[in-house]
């Protein structure tokens, strides 16, 4: 084989790969479900290929979703001269389950796969540890100084609540339509930080 001959091969797989994670990009940003059959067909290659390239649809979605969503500081951006970390809080929680709903075929094949094979799970974007993380920070200097425990507490409360899980058991569980299970969600997450900052008033 020619050292031209390789390279063109190389570039082709590089295309190849290139439009399937294109496709897989594109159908997230529908809303509708994300499978490998789909998104194949919308690379125009056959599944077969799209799993040559990508072992199964966890690691697909994990490489399409890269870069998606904003860095925490970039997404709290509206808030970011707010020192109340339950307007924080809303505000991040909103922001995620709203970006969830848009994007919920990807987001509900990635929290398939990660049940039926846990070894996948580090492939899940954790977008709501950022959030949180970021929408504390006023707490950190009080409440996760004077009781780290109770700091750590409230951050793993919030994790429940501020994601995909709660938002789907509020939509598919409890009948909430998608406005109202953001707007359940969101006032839980805010009782849990008043009742944290309650705490250390």
């Amino acid at each position: 084989m020619t050292a031209q001959a390789g390279t063109g091969r190389t570039n082709q797989k590089q295309r190849t790969r290139t439009a399937i994670v294109a496709a897989a990009r594109d159908l997230t940003a529908t809303g509708a479900e994300v499978t490998m059959p789909a998104i194949a067909r919308a690379a125009l290659v056959s599944e077969a290929t799209a799993y040559r390239y990508f072992p199964d649809l966890a690691s697909l979605i994990s490489e399409a979703l890269a870069g998606v969503w904003p860095p925490p500081a970039e997404a709290l951006a509206p808030v970011a001269d707010s020192a109340d970390p339950v307007e924080r809080v809303a505000f991040a929680c909103e922001f995620l389950l709203r970006g969830i709903l848009a994007r919920q075929g990807s987001v509900r094949a990635m929290i398939a796969a990660t049940i039926t094979r846990p070894e996948t799970v580090t492939t899940r974007p954790g977008i709501r540890f950022g959030l949180i993380d970021h929408a504390l920070l006023p707490l950190e200097d009080t409440l996760g100084a004077t009781d780290p425990d109770a700091f750590a507490q409230l951050k793993r409360d919030l994790a429940v609540v501020v994601s995909a899980e709660s938002l789907f058991t509020l939509t598919d569980l409890c009948g909430l339509d998608p406005d109202e299970a953001v707007t359940s969600a969101v006032r839980t997450a805010t009782t849990l930080t008043e009742a944290a900052v309650r705490a250390i008033a």
